[in-house]
């Protein structure tokens, strides 16, 4: 059973073709500049439970528009606090034919979640900072589980996409851009760069849950930022890289 969010039938940006996206509640980290905070406590009387079979009817409704490419996508929050329940839909999706994409942030390092890495077609590994000190500002965790659920997926070979927030005065200083793009510059099994620039969308929702939203001021990148990142990793990493 699965502590659902929220749901979005026809995704367009959380992995290749057009995706059934669940977001789940809970998040073990608390990123500065969350556009979802309403995600992060464990549970909240507003989320739903949903289980393998529920997801899978889903599923079978969507299959026509999934084409080629399309499939599932459990976002978040963070789906690995959930990860014995998505090892038991994984499984029944692949033996279903559907293909499978885990947005996470990679918090959690162990062998269920390797587990459960194994299981999944896309691993799209969100890497907020290379540098562990400003890891820690921004999430309020370190970045140890992140860089070894990495290199995890590296050694297995299968498919990694890597997401990256840009924010003005948090994760767009020149040495740790470089820094970032050089220790992934060899990933064999890197697919896929993308640089989400920083907006501010969510501010209201801070303002709903009676929390003060720490980047208050802080304005999204311009033109200029964002093309200072894309040339420095194209740099590195080549025509993986994508602004979105």
């Amino acid at each position: 059973m699965l502590k659902i969010h929220s749901l979005d039938t026809f995704g367009t940006h959380d992995g290749p073709g057009i995706r059934l996206v669940i977001f789940v509640q809970g998040c073990p980290f608390r990123c500065v500049y969350c556009h979802n905070p309403d995600t992060q406590a464990l549970t909240t009387d507003k989320m739903q439970l949903l289980d393998t079979a529920e997801i899978l009817e889903l599923l079978t409704k969507e299959k026509s528009y999934f084409g080629v490419t399309g499939g599932l996508t459990i976002s978040g929050g963070e789906p690995t606090l959930q990860a014995p329940a998505l090892i038991e839909l994984f499984r029944e999706c692949h033996r279903h034919g559907f293909n499978t994409c885990l947005d996470t942030c990679g918090a959690i390092f162990n062998q269920t979640i390797n587990e459960l890495y194994d299981l999944t077609d896309i691993v799209m590994l969100d890497v907020k900072h290379i540098d562990p000190i400003w890891h820690q500002k921004i999430t309020q965790n370190n970045n140890e589980n992140v860089l070894a659920n990495a290199l995890y997926r590296e050694k297995s070979g299968k498919e990694l996409w890597l997401r990256y927030v840009l924010v003005p005065g948090w994760s767009n200083q020149v040495e740790y851009l470089e820094a970032w793009a050089k220790y992934f510059a060899d990933y064999k099994s890197l697919k896929r760069v993308e640089i989400i620039p920083y907006h501010k969308l969510g501010v209201f929702k801070y303002e709903a849950l009676g929390r003060k939203y720490e980047l208050e001021g802080v304005q999204p990148p311009n033109g200029e930022e964002i093309d200072q990142a894309l040339i420095i990793f194209s740099k590195y990493l080549g025509n993986k890289v994508v602004v979105v």
